[in-house]
């Protein structure tokens, strides 16, 4: 829920973005009464590349579960420094996905940095791990899940905010904890979308 809600309001933020996963949906589903799994899987890789930006700049766990250096042996050496035996490391993924050094325009939305295929979530590239180098036993599910529920908030509603309100009134703020949920509450008006030629 934390991921949906953070790609709604990224979504809300950027315009653009939304009009691109609207229309990408859209044009896939041609009016179709409702949004089933087979009809999208792997068939909307705009809306996923909006899923890996929403994790990156918001995973869930914004710090990794603390890891252990092995106990024996030598001193790692990361970046020059050294990190004794039997140290807790604790991986802080919000900061990696924000490091301007990996990413260009590191805050900035942009669901396009993904086009190229080249980071996924596969752990390999350590610019972004929404699940942790030795990965999430439940990622592919959950990915499912969110990407069904994203696409179906998109295919059958058009959004805006409450009382005329803009995007830049949108409050970003995040709440700090285990999780990064929003520190407000997401309150949109959804409008529903009606295809004019429905396939019923």
């Amino acid at each position: 829920m934390t991921t949906i809600t953070w790609g709604m309001s990224e979504l809300m933020m950027n315009p653009h973005a939304m009009e691109g996963a609207q229309a990408e949906i859209r044009q896939l589903l041609q009016g179709k009464a409702k949004v089933r799994e087979e009809d999208i899987e792997r068939r909307l890789p705009y809306l996923q590349m909006v899923i890996k930006e929403t994790l990156r700049l918001h995973p869930p766990v914004p710090l990794l579960l603390p890891r252990l250096v092995a106990a024996e042996g030598e001193p790692c050496k990361i970046m020059g420094y050294d990190i004794p035996p039997g140290t807790t490391v604790l991986v802080n993924a919000w900061a990696i996905g924000r490091d301007e050094n990996n990413w260009d325009n590191a805050t900035e939305f942009r669901p396009e940095r993904f086009q190229d295929g080249v980071v996924d979530f596969n752990g390999a590239d350590f610019r972004f791990l929404p699940a942790g180098r030795r990965m999430c036993p439940g990622l592919m599910f959950g990915l499912s899940n969110i990407e069904l529920t994203l696409a179906t908030l998109l295919y059958h509603f058009d959004w805006k905010l409450p009382n005329g309100a803009s995007s830049t009134e949108l409050d970003m703020s995040e709440s700090q904890g285990i999780t990064a949920h929003r520190k407000t509450d997401l309150w949109l008006e959804a409008t529903p979308y009606v295809p004019t030629d429905a396939n019923m």
